[in-house]
């Protein structure tokens, strides 16, 4: 369900950008706020029924094509997402000298979370572990490659990675130089991190 509302979210946005409209547009023909329209398209709301009727119609399609134009779920151990997809995030407020880029997205019930920053040196060994977080990777400098389960995934300076703690998992640096990463650990009650 979480990665469906950021869908439409991303399917408006989309469409609206293909149309050449802007927030301010959608908000008008819909009869909503500028900052509705924009946490819906960065996936921070999903709107009411009948308000995303309305914000589907102002963009120019019917509400079956909207649909059909989403991403069909797919169950997968983890969640990547490469540099290159990162997209600026369009505030309702603009202000000079500041950029939000999107890196991923997923709703939480949980509020708990731990912010650590790992280096890996070149060569070195740890077998697979698990901890009883969700956790979302971003490699700031180097190379890593992920193992989680039995899926290995490369991963490159700017790409965000986010998967299920529980599955076991070991981050591997083959290159030459250190792998910088940026972790993020998002938990319920306990959180054991190794």
């Amino acid at each position: 369900m979480e990665d469906y509302i950021v869908g439409i979210g991303k399917r408006i946005k989309e469409l609206r950008k293909k149309n050449n409209l802007t927030i301010h547009n959608i908000a008008s023909s819909s009869g909503v706020s500028n900052g509705l329209i924009s946490r819906v398209e960065n996936g921070r709301t999903i709107p009411s029924l009948p308000v995303l009727i309305s914000i589907i119609h102002s963009l120019g399609i019917d509400v079956p094509g909207f649909f059909q134009g989403l991403p069909q779920h797919e169950e997968k151990k983890y969640i990547i997402t490469r540099k290159s997809e990162h997209s600026v995030i369009e505030k309702e407020d603009e202000a000079i000298g500041f950029e939000y880029r999107y890196l991923f997205g997923k709703q939480f019930i949980s509020i708990g979370f731990e912010a650590i920053l790992l280096d890996i040196q070149p060569g070195s060994k740890r077998e697979k572990v698990e901890t009883d977080a969700y956790e979302m990777k971003l490699i700031l400098s180097g190379d890593c490659s992920y193992q989680i389960g039995d899926d290995e995934v490369l991963l490159h300076e700017g790409d965000t990675l986010f998967f299920d703690g529980r599955v076991p998992h070991v981050p591997v640096n083959n290159g030459k130089i250190p792998c910088k990463m940026l972790v993020i650990y998002f938990f319920n009650n306990t959180l054991s991190t190794t």
